[in-house]
């Protein structure tokens, strides 16, 4: 009997539709027969940010200092991901977390930090998820998407060296590539089809060919055909 949850990881840079995609596979995995729920596992620079901007800073990086703001970061994406596990625990359903600890370890060799061991040797209590999909999109569509949001910015260089740094992690080779670039509906139908046996009640087997591109289904392209202009943005 399989006592921790399922766990499935939606990654990528920002903009890249993270959010949005694991919102929509717990609704559709528990529509499913599988129980699901959403749980986000930020680093918390967004609030780091707006306290620093309370006391005239720049931003979290300035008011706590470049090992300062990683040991905040590094400790509130731990105790995210913790307490995820735990509620996903406690209800029994699956976990679908939007970021995970890859998330972590691609921001700190984007940015040239060091310690990425110690890092990993404390997020190594966390379980390998039975499936990671990795959402692919050009930097400069995901800043756009970022700039449209209206409350933040995101450099296409930075996002550049975000992706560079998921792909040089060793554990990349057995995430799902998913084109993020095209239509929400045609990414979540394209994600469901490659998590397959990961949401089985029964196991952890993943997806049968980790570290493939995974391509649109017929179904999707027809749908994003009949949609036209008519296809909802991403938030």
């Amino acid at each position: 009997m399989r006592i921790r949850p399922k766990v499935i990881v939606v990654a990528g840079v920002d903009g890249a539709g993270k959010t949005t995609l694991a919102r929509r596979l717990a609704r559709e995995l528990t529509a499913a027969g599988l129980p699901a729920t959403y749980h986000l596992n930020a680093g918390g620079r967004r609030t780091m940010d707006r306290v620093a901007r309370l006391v005239r800073l720049r931003d979290a990086r300035q008011l706590l200092g470049r090992h300062g703001y990683l040991a905040a970061e590094v400790t509130t994406r731990w105790l995210s991901i913790a307490r995820s596990l735990l509620v996903a625990t406690v209800v029994r359903r699956a976990a679908v977390m939007d970021r995970y600890v890859y998330c972590q370890y691609a921001v700190m060799r984007a940015r040239g930090d060091g310690g990425e061991k110690i890092v990993r040797a404390l997020y190594a209590l966390f379980p390998r998820p039975d499936t990671v999909c990795y959402l692919a999109i050009p930097p400069e569509q995901a800043a756009s998407r970022v700039l449209a949001r209206g409350y933040d910015l995101e450099d296409p260089a930075h996002l550049a060296a975000v992706d560079a740094g998921y792909r040089t992690l060793p554990e990349f080779a057995t995430f799902i590539v998913i084109d993020a670039s095209t239509p929400v509906a045609e990414v979540t139908a394209t994600a469901l089809r490659v998590l397959g046996p990961a949401t089985s009640r029964e196991g952890g087997g993943g997806p049968a060919k980790a570290g493939r591109v995974a391509q649109p289904t017929r179904a999707a392209g027809r749908q994003r055909e009949s949609a036209g202009n008519h296809e909802p943005p991403w938030p």
